[in-house]
């Protein structure tokens, strides 16, 4: 019988995460430079991401609740058209994310788990395949999305009806290891 594959969580990185999408919650880049960016005594804000539902889409802004504590991954979510951020606000989250293959399925090869503390977040690019984890109790995330998307996806989970911007498939077990 073939062992489990593992899953090590990473520490989020922007150049390790850059093939899923982009890290954010970065460092205040230098003032003067091709980020738009402010600093005074009183505050500072700076452009991390200019957001993509795709064309026609429209932004909308979640509140997410995880809570499921499973090491086991054996399903992947993708969305086809939006890039899809996602910020955790009172507890960290690993986040598992997988490239797309070249037939669109999950690249199981390139399947890694980042653990995203509070305070940082990350934007996946459409196509990318993910799933989400916490190490304990509940964490609440601020999601950005495209509006159909969710729509089209809780029509999905509540109605099994079929599902044109996202994808659901089961995939080879796979185990979340925590250090």
């Amino acid at each position: 019988m073939a062992e489990t594959p593992q899953l090590l969580i990473r520490k989020l990185d922007p150049d390790a995460f850059s093939d899923y999408g982009f890290m954010l919650g970065g460092p205040m880049p230098a003032m003067g430079g091709a980020t738009p960016a402010f600093s005074n005594e009183a505050t500072d804000f700076w452009q991390e991401h200019v957001f993509s539902t795709g064309q026609g889409g429209e932004t909308e802004i979640l509140w997410v609740n995880y809570r499921s504590q499973d090491k086991r991954i054996s399903t992947l979510e993708m969305h086809k058209i939006t890039q899809q951020a996602l910020i955790p606000l009172t507890a960290g989250i690993i986040h598992i994310v997988a490239a797309s293959a070249g037939d669109g399925s999950p690249d199981l090869s390139s399947m890694v788990a980042f653990e995203v503390p509070v305070g940082q977040g990350v934007c996946m690019h459409p196509g990318c395949w993910h799933a989400t984890r916490v190490q304990g109790g509940q964490a609440t995330c601020v999601m950005l999305t495209r509006r159909s998307t969710t729509a089209d996806l809780v029509s999905h989970l509540t109605s099994g009806s079929n599902a044109s911007e996202t994808c659901i498939v089961s995939v080879p077990e796979h185990m979340l290891v925590f250090e």
